[in-house]
């Protein structure tokens, strides 16, 4: 059964949830700088022992995997690593709805429906 946010159980939560997406959204802009690069270091590293460039990207791979999940594990869906953008199953009016929050933004304030997705952000006018 998934887990369930009120605004003021995922705004908790958001202590704890901010500084993992900050870091993923890091590892994930350092990784998408190396991207054009990666396959043809893979496909060098494979036949020449390894390479350094390489091992570096892949523990950023594993530290990114490991941070997903994490935040998976809260029952918390992460939709966009370029912006930060996360949200947090909740219960309205006898449907499942999104609690939604963006890196940048202070404490969540919009919820959206399930269907909808970000431009369907609405202000949370309850509790």
């Amino acid at each position: 059964m998934p887990k369930y946010y009120t605004p003021k159980e995922a705004n908790e939560t958001l202590i704890m949830v901010r500084p993992i997406i900050e870091e993923m959204m890091r590892i994930a802009e350092k990784v998408r700088a190396h991207q054009p690069e990666l396959w043809v270091m893979v496909q060098k590293s494979a036949g020449n022992g390894g390479n350094p460039e390489l091992s570096k990207l892949l523990k950023d791979f594993d530290r990114l995997d490991e941070l997903i999940h994490k935040i998976q594990d809260m029952g918390i869906q992460i939709k966009d690593l370029v912006i930060g953008l996360i949200d947090f199953p909740a219960w309205h009016e006898d449907r499942e709805v999104y609690l939604c929050w963006q890196a940048g933004e202070g404490d969540i304030e919009y919820w959206h429906e399930v269907e909808a997705g970000f431009s369907g952000r609405q202000l949370i006018d309850w509790e």
